[in-house]
């Protein structure tokens, strides 16, 4: 198979490489692979991990080290890699449910099993028309245009230019297989502090996403769209939590509870500006603000990966207590049903070309599109590289 140099979208399918923002042709995709950011498993790992995460930046082992503690505590073993097992093995029992032929492979950005590995892997067994799912829900460089880099590099890397395509499946941060455990997570906490006897005007849910710096936020999203302060990253997460505070009001007698973006996991130097405020410099506030408990939603993550763990479950509920503050931190859709079936859902349209307009979506921000627009989530700082499902640059 010879890719088109010509074609909008390089690697892409025959029906994507015109560049249209919606597939609405049926594409006979012959493989799936799963796409995530891989993780540490043994103390050795750890290092060399992250060397792989800040490449290109040089920065030396001594910082990365001050990194590595995070790791370190839950001795060097990030728990993606297992999470991506238990999801592959979900997905695979989804389809096999539902009748369909799409074996499901696997592959990382920055630990094994890579993404070239994937790739090769599947056109070593005879599969040529692959379709992406990347663990990844929100529009940024680091979610969605460095995946998009990083396929075109695996496929270049592995010598396999003439013998595959790949498309993406697009951004999910509004479906409803996404948003579901979301919402029951909201729901069941603050249920559970109205039966404490605590109000819902005093109850205050704080939806956390990962903090990125505020100039690849602004170029995040489509470039003819104005998208606000923050760009389309903060407003698909402040889409997705006003529509479950919105469906909230249902179960606290129509009061809207107080709500908030916040950000976390902050990693860059003091003098670049990153999207905030910081979760915990909130919670810190809540008291003054009359809040006599805190919900905390891990709005920007699929799984309870270490930014979970460790910037939630740890540090984020330390400041609640510090706060006085009885805390609850919801769900991540990890293995929910609706998660898995909803992710299948989504390949679903690429295979059958659901219309645009057909597609579930929870908010008037969706559905995204399937092949990213042109200067989509540029990094300001490396500039446009080869990306695949998408026009350049």
């Amino acid at each position: 198979m010879t890719v088109n140099p010509s074609s909008a979208v390089p690697f892409a399918s025959a029906s994507a490489a015109g560049g249209d923002a919606f597939i609405e042709t049926p594409v006979a995709y012959d493989a799936l692979v799963l796409a995530s950011f891989g993780g540490p498993e043994g103390q050795d790992d750890v290092i060399p991990f992250l060397r792989n995460v800040t490449r290109g930046r040089g920065i030396p082992d001594e910082r990365l080290e001050e990194v590595a503690h995070h790791y370190r505590h839950f001795g060097g073993i990030s728990p993606i890699n297992d999470q991506n097992r238990q999801l592959k093995s979900a997905l695979e029992a989804e389809l096999a449910t539902r009748g369909i032929d799409l074996p499901v492979y696997w592959g990382n950005r920055n630990w094994g099993p890579y993404l070239d590995e994937a790739f090769t892997e599947a056109a070593d067994a005879g599969h040529s028309t692959l379709l992406v799912l990347a663990t990844s829900a929100y529009s940024s460089y680091s979610s969605d245009r460095q995946y998009r880099e990083d396929i075109a590099n695996a496929i270049t890397q592995a010598g396999l230019e003439d013998r595959v395509t790949a498309d993406k499946v697009r951004l999910f941060f509004d479906h409803p297989g996404f948003v579901r455990p979301f919402q029951e997570g909201v729901d069941a906490a603050v249920e559970g502090f109205l039966e404490q006897g605590i109000a819902a005007s005093d109850i205050h849910v704080l939806f956390s996403t990962h903090s990125i710096p505020t100039a690849d936020a602004e170029r995040s999203g489509p470039r003819d769209v104005d998208w606000g302060e923050g760009g389309a990253y903060a407003a698909q997460h402040n889409a997705v939590a006003a529509h479950i505070i919105e469906n909230l009001a249902a179960k606290t007698g129509g009061t809207t509870v107080p709500w908030q973006l916040v950000f976390q996991s902050r990693s860059g130097p003091p003098a670049q500006p990153w999207l905030e405020p910081d979760i915990n410099d909130v919670i810190a506030t809540l008291p003054e603000a009359g809040a006599k408990a805190v919900v905390i939603v891990p709005l920007g993550f699929v799984s309870d990966h270490m930014e979970v763990m460790w910037d939630l479950d740890t540090e984020a509920m330390e400041a609640a207590a510090e706060a006085g503050l009885p805390a609850v931190r919801t769900q991540t859709p990890g293995m929910h049903p609706a998660f898995v079936a909803g992710l299948i859902d989504l390949v679903l349209e690429r295979v059958e070309g659901t219309p645009a307009a057909e597609r579930p979506h929870m908010t008037d921000l969706g559905p995204w599109y399937d092949v990213s627009r042109p200067g989509d989530c540029e990094n300001v700082r490396l500039g446009f590289k080869p990306a695949a499902a998408g026009i350049a640059p």
